[in-house]
């Protein structure tokens, strides 16, 4: 099936590791030209820019694609507008939005301080804002279509009994935010939905699903942990043209979790 995304111009935040990475190879695949952010704050000795380079090393040598590693903390309003003029100045205007970079830590809520509250929704709510408000208004301006496609998270509708309390209400958040911008800009063709993944075996997951792999499987009816480019898949076709009468939506991929 032939997707219709062979230029397409794509931003991936969170784009250098885990399923941000999986989506990434995944649009370049069907064709996109793909800028894969990452994270960048040597202030506290973070920087994945070889993360991001590796990516865009691997679009380009299996697909012979554009790709442009594209700096950035989401959680700071001044880092968005620059992100968005380097996507353009080395790729060309924006035509998909990926809303995947995210934060999961752990604390219980008779335990969690202020701060990490507030630190992961400006991550993970926060920051999908600010990306969804820059992309619209560019949008709008040019008088163009476009495609957002946010990672919720099955803890958004069924909550979080392990300490991730923040971030289900991120999760949950962005839900509603996905609803609410998909029927403000409707009517101008640009389309706003979410995927719900469930446990994805990845970086961020690996010391959960180390220790307490019975538990999770417990919950999943398919009996496993999820492959990143399975639910990478799913956010490709929600992301192309192929979804093109779909918005406000959000697709379950979490093996039966939510079967919702």
């Amino acid at each position: 099936m032939d997707l219709n995304l062979k230029h397409k111009v794509a931003l991936v935040t969170g784009g250098s590791r885990g399923l941000g990475r999986a989506i990434s190879v995944g649009l370049a695949a069907e064709g996109a030209r793909v800028a894969v952010h990452y994270y960048r704050d040597p202030a506290k000795g973070v920087d994945l820019v070889d993360e991001a380079a590796a990516v865009v090393a691997e679009i380009r040598t299996a697909y012979g694609g554009d790709a442009v590693p594209v700096p950035g903390d989401l959680g700071r309003g001044a880092d968005i507008r620059p992100m968005f003029d380097a996507v353009e100045a080395e790729l060309g205007r924006l035509d998909i939005l990926v809303n995947n970079a995210g934060v999961w830590p752990t604390a219980y809520v008779k335990d969690m301080s202020e701060a990490e509250w507030n630190a992961t929704l400006a991550v993970n709510l926060t920051g999908p804002f600010l990306a969804c408000r820059e992309a619209v208004a560019r949008w709008l301006a040019a008088g163009c279509r476009g495609s957002i496609v946010n990672i919720v998270s099955q803890a958004a509708f069924r909550g979080a009994t392990s300490g991730h309390a923040h971030y289900a209400a991120s999760k949950a958040g962005l839900v509603a935010f996905t609803v609410s911008l998909a029927r403000e800009v409707a009517a101008q063709g640009i389309r706003v939905n979410a995927v719900a993944p469930g446990m994805i075996a990845t970086d961020m997951a690996r010391h959960a699903l180390e220790t307490n792999l019975e538990r999770y499987l417990e919950r999943i009816p398919l009996g496993r942990i999820a492959d990143p480019a399975e639910v990478a898949g799913v956010v490709v076709f929600l992301a192309s043209d192929r979804a093109g009468y779909m918005t406000g939506a959000t697709l379950d991929v979490t093996g039966g979790m939510l079967m919702r």
